[in-house]
């Protein structure tokens, strides 16, 4: 590609990803994909997947540029994705392309899945030029969460808290509501709909007693499970968890064996009576195994992307144990200055700063007088332009 080539390439793809972004929590557990079609600077068409089981993106510009009567023969196609060439709940995408008259097609990374990759040689061998670029960040990473479920068999997960500005997210009594703005907690509803699971500790669930729904003024995209991590099954059966078990499901997740042990009968059959379900997860020294548990809630759920919500102990087990693929933290214009007030995290032993996780970060956004941070683990590649055939 040429440097105004490239230019036009991140632009669209940028574009593109805006619009993909726009079906979080509706799409998955496909990937989030958007498609720009254009013709030099002019775009003809833009699209993206909706909603699961829905027209993929290409479809849908390709629908949108016939609708505002724009003519796709020998035209560009940019895509977040690489173009899918397998018959599933839709047709192929590069079929779509062919039959559209595209001459070109650049996207953002390839398609990790067996199924549905290698829609490049199908382009290539209907003379369709494709280009592998990676030069917009956007597009590049809202695939994420999707290559990590292909390659891991594990959801993507986020860690949130709100911490103030010297980093406590509670006093040293456990006083931590509220520490960041309404207008934060409503970010974070809206964080919570595009979930597939919401996950906790016992003693956020006992000390707490949160509800951890996705409460946004009208039917939430998606309605996330709850998950306890309750290894001996101690959660109290008065909390708010589980008096709406039967409204918005629970999942308490304890140490294997105590879900067939017969001494521990009773505490099952009553939460299960309440509606929560009981998982056992394989565990070490009365510590539950967080790598098998995510896995075992894709599975079980299918879950792709859960939210990690609960305290400084089982937030620091996740850190320590490198699970964490992205952190959304509030800092609120509040000061603590007590050296016994809840770091966001704990229970790690670091004694040089080498030990600690690194993150990138990738959106700043001000909320009222808080501050929105996102950061996600880093990845190991510089952008770059190739054709791919």
């Amino acid at each position: 590609m040429t440097p105004e080539q490239q230019d036009r390439a991140k632009r669209f793809l940028d574009i593109a990803a805006r619009n993909a972004w726009r079906a979080g929590g509706y799409a998955e557990p496909n990937p989030l994909v958007g498609c720009v079609i254009a013709k030099g600077d002019t775009i003809l068409g833009i699209g993206h997947h909706k909603r699961f089981g829905d027209l993929h993106a290409e479809r849908e510009a390709i629908a949108n540029a016939k609708a505002l009567g724009n003519d796709t023969q020998d035209a560009t196609a940019y895509v977040t994705l690489e173009p899918c060439c397998h018959h599933g709940k839709q047709p192929p995408c590069t079929q779509a392309l062919i039959e559209a008259g595209i001459k070109e097609v650049v996207f953002a990374r390839h398609d990790p899945a067996d199924i549905s990759g290698g829609g490049c040689e199908v382009l290539h061998n209907a003379n369709i030029a494709t280009h592998h670029c990676e030069l917009s960040q956007a597009a590049t990473h809202i695939s994420d969460p999707f290559f990590k479920r292909v390659r891991t068999g594990m959801p993507w997960v986020i860690a949130k808290w709100a911490q103030t500005v010297d980093g406590r997210v509670a006093t040293r009594t456990g006083q931590s509501q509220w520490i960041s703005s309404s207008r934060s907690r409503g970010r974070v509803h809206r964080l919570r709909e595009r979930m597939d699971a919401i996950i906790t500790g016992l003693g956020t669930a006992s000390f707490d007693d949160p509800m951890l729904t996705a409460r946004v003024g009208r039917t939430p995209r998606r309605t996330p499970r709850r998950v306890v991590i309750d290894t001996d099954l101690d959660l109290p059966i008065d909390s708010n968890l589980v008096k709406t078990a039967r409204q918005v499901p629970v999942t308490a997740c304890c140490a294997g064996e105590m879900q067939s042990s017969e001494y521990f009968k009773p505490r099952r059959a009553a939460l299960e009576q309440a509606g929560v379900e009981i998982m056992g997860v394989r565990s070490d020294s009365r510590r539950l195994d967080l790598d098998v548990m995510l896995k075992q809630l894709a599975e079980t759920y299918d879950a792709a992307n859960v939210l990690i919500e609960c305290g400084p102990g089982l937030l620091g087990s996740f850190f320590e144990f490198d699970l964490v693929d992205e952190a959304v933290v509030y800092i609120a214009p509040l000061l603590l200055g007590d050296e016994l007030a809840k770091a966001a995290a704990s229970g790690r032993t670091v004694p040089t700063l080498s030990g600690g996780r690194n993150f990138r970060l990738m959106s700043v956004k001000r909320v009222g007088d808080d501050v929105e941070l996102i950061y996600r683990r880093p990845v190991e590649h510089a952008p770059v332009e190739t054709n791919s055939l």
